[in-house]
């Protein structure tokens, strides 16, 4: 199960979780053409090891495990996955 960044990051796009993802499969990071373009960011559920850490640093609480996703937010889980479908 990876985790899912939700509603709260749109508009906001924090990236103190991209610091702190030991395996980069958080994105669009600041240094890429598409983030200025993008609404929020997305994890990549291939990618991410379930480790957590993004969660407790991100400053809007947007990230959660998928087992713990509000049902209001469920469509994140293929908004996250489709990005990386591209």
């Amino acid at each position: 199960m990876a985790h899912i960044i939700a509603q709260p990051c749109i508009g906001t796009k924090d990236t103190a979780c991209v610091t702190v993802c030991p395996v980069d499969c958080i994105h669009p990071t600041k240094d890429e053409a598409n983030f200025a373009t993008e609404e929020m960011l997305y994890i990549d559920p291939d990618t991410c090891i379930d480790c957590g850490l993004c969660v407790d640093e991100c400053p809007v609480k947007a990230i959660f495990p998928q087992e713990d996703l509000p049902a209001e937010w469920a469509a994140f889980i293929e908004r996250n996955a489709a990005y990386y479908k591209k």
